[in-house]
């Protein structure tokens, strides 16, 4: 369910990540090459991306399939960045959410994608949400899975915890209060990157010249690409990658 992938490297158009190549990000939304569960992702998209000079990033999100908005062909023709995320999205359940509930989700310098299902949603996560401060809950973009999530990893992020950190302890709670779920989560600040696989497909290409790219699943047959592990925490720079196994949860 979902496909995602960030970038980190030198200054390229929008399009020749996500919609060039012959796999691309574009393409994966009717026809992914690697996706276990679903078929079409056609539940909305979005795409974050970084300016230099500027920490906060920019959006472009829409509650449609990608290849139903004419303007996104424009926009990536047309920016060039050094740092996105993206993602196309197949809903979990169905939701009123539209364009809110589209990756990726932001906060600060902060963007947030989750490829994979809560099961059990919602009444599986009730007691993580109820740790969470009012405050949390109630600025919560959307009422879908990924979005608590999202809520999760964000305050621990906002209490200090590193990005890879944020991302496997939340990883932890989830999987252990919904026993099943599927939690490829991703995180950027624009200098790095932190995803964890956890029931789905992804795969990392890293090269000192070309950048970093981590995503569900390739864009085109570089033999770069290597497959990672499930239950792995990826921490990524555009120069250097690395994997770290996770823990089961204990009950």
């Amino acid at each position: 369910m979902c496909r995602h992938i960030a970038y980190l490297g030198a200054e390229v158009p929008l399009g020749s990540v996500l919609r060039t190549p012959p796999s691309a990000l574009y393409h994966q939304s009717w026809a992914p090459r690697h996706q276990r569960y679903g078929t079409v992702n056609a539940d909305g998209f979005g795409v974050g991306w970084y300016a230099d000079g500027d920490p906060v990033p920019a959006r472009y999100r829409r509650p449609g399939p990608i290849w139903a908005d004419l303007s996104f062909a424009d926009l990536a023709r047309v920016v060039r960045t050094r740092a996105l995320l993206a993602a196309v999205r197949d809903a979990t359940v169905p939701d009123p959410d539209g364009e809110a509930a589209a990756a990726p989700f932001a906060s600060g310098p902060w963007l947030f994608s989750h490829n994979g299902a809560v099961t059990g949603w919602p009444d599986a996560l009730a007691p993580l949400a109820a740790d969470l401060p009012p405050a949390d809950l109630l600025s919560l973009a959307a009422r879908c899975d990924a979005a608590l999530v999202w809520a999760l990893v964000l305050r621990r992020l906002t209490d200090g915890d590193p990005p890879g950190q944020a991302l496997a302890d939340t990883v932890t709670d989830v999987a252990r209060a919904a026993p099943g779920s599927r939690l490829n989560l991703l995180l950027t600040d624009g200098d790095s990157i932190a995803a964890t696989t956890w029931g789905d497909s992804l795969y990392v290409r890293s090269d000192p010249d070309a950048g970093t790219v981590v995503a569900s699943e390739p864009y085109d047959d570089d033999p770069r690409w290597r497959r990672v592990p499930d239950r792995t925490l990826v921490t990524a720079t555009p120069a250097e990658v690395q994997l770290t196994p996770l823990k089961e949860p204990v009950a």
